[in-house]
């Protein structure tokens, strides 16, 4: 009939376009339409590297804080030792010029004892007295410029830190454990004992005030005033 509208015509190739593509494509091509590809996996991604790079950050802190405590501890150490090694140095120096001097000391003695014995009569004699007492003087001074100083005991005190009694002894012009006699002079070096000082201690008074308990020379015998005190021409510290 003349009304009726016109049957499209058969196309086999569309027929085939349509049946090699999936129904599942089509639909998930239609439901992606309105998203852009490719943007959630990136986003996914970045939070995890973020997650990982915080958890590296916090272990590299804790490594640095323990680190930093171990160098702390370690330069607290070292400081300690060097402070140590120093006072041991300068102890060990100390002990060496001590052990030195004190074996130096009898020298000295002798030059005193020889200087209140000896009464040189001729010229020749007074020559040679001079010439050792120069010994002496240059002496002296080597130890004065050591730090050696003499002690003053007679009248002091008895302190077994300073003096070491050889006898004791009733006294009547000293009080009980002063020291009356020095039979040996002791000496510092720089405030400390290098030498303790052979003495005699007063018991106070007795009925044998008098007598002396002891078989030692006196002290103008044994030792001379190492400053010089009984010849002041003499060199002295």
């Amino acid at each position: 009939m003349s009304g009726d509208a016109p049957t499209p015509a058969h196309d086999p190739a569309a027929e085939d376009l349509e049946a090699s593509v999936p129904l599942e494509s089509v639909a998930s091509m239609n439901s992606d339409e309105g998203q852009p590809s490719g943007q959630s996996a990136p986003l996914a991604d970045n939070e995890a590297r973020l997650q990982q790079l915080e958890q590296e950050h916090s272990s590299l802190r804790e490594e640095h804080e323990t680190l930093r405590s171990q160098y702390m501890r370690i330069a607290a150490d070292f400081d300690n030792f060097r402070k140590r090694q120093s006072r041991d140095q300068d102890d060990l120096r100390l002990q060496l010029i001590c052990t030195t001097l004190s074996e130096i000391l009898p020298v000295v003695d002798n030059f005193e004892r020889a200087r209140q014995q000896l009464e040189p009569q001729g010229e020749e004699a007074q020559a040679l007295h001079r010439s050792y007492q120069g010994l002496y003087k240059q002496l002296v001074e080597v130890l004065k410029q050591l730090g050696v100083a003499s002690m003053r005991v007679v009248g002091q005190a008895f302190d077994p830190t300073l003096h070491e009694a050889v006898s004791r002894e009733p006294s009547e012009e000293h009080p009980e454990d002063v020291v009356t006699e020095e039979l040996q002079r002791g000496y510092h070096l720089n405030g400390r004992v290098l030498r303790h000082a052979l003495v005699k201690v007063s018991m106070g008074p007795g009925p044998q005030s008098g007598a002396s308990t002891s078989s030692v020379q006196s002290n103008d015998d044994s030792t001379a005033t190492f400053q010089g005190e009984t010849d002041p021409a003499q060199p002295g510290v």
